[in-house]
């Protein structure tokens, strides 16, 4: 696997959630098939199937986050520019058409989560403002058109 390069927040997010996984659900898994095992016949056991089922999908994902981090390295923010739109900034826009302001914070794909306005630097918006500075106008395609932006602020938690 490649390097994953990580913010700070988003090593120890994947970590919290590998300990969560590990410590609460595995154990919770572990104890329905016990009790499905209790049923009876294994062959005809939907529960069993299912318990088993469930197993397998939850130590594929703490197999893939033990990986993720074996592999990540963690960014030094400290060491990129403040005044550019780079990973681990927060990013105010206006909308050039509507002036609607809206604000992102720029991080890697695996800590990416809109709902909390984090976008990845791989994604049509990321890409645009990567490198660009306070002032500058971005031009960003994506399936409904062109969207034109142009950077208010940019700041670093």
């Amino acid at each position: 696997m490649n390097r994953v390069y990580l913010t700070k927040n988003g090593y120890e997010k994947i970590r919290t959630e590998l300990i969560r996984l590990q410590t609460k659900e595995r154990p919770h898994v572990i104890e329905a098939i016990k009790k499905a095992r209790e049923f009876g016949d294994l062959s005809e056991n939907a529960e069993y199937h299912a318990a088993k089922e469930r197993q397998a999908f939850l130590e594929k994902k703490i197999a893939e986050l033990q990986e993720k981090l074996t592999n990540s390295e963690i960014i030094d923010e400290s060491q990129i520019p403040k005044d550019k739109a780079y990973l681990g900034a927060t990013v105010k826009l206006q909308d050039k058409k509507n002036g609607r302001e809206m604000q992102y914070t720029l991080v890697t794909v695996d800590e990416a989560d809109f709902d909390q306005k984090k976008i990845s630097t791989a994604s049509p918006i990321g890409k645009a403002l990567l490198g660009k500075g306070v002032g500058e106008v971005v031009d960003v395609q994506v399936p409904v058109g062109i969207l034109t932006y142009e950077i208010l602020d940019i700041s670093r938690d």
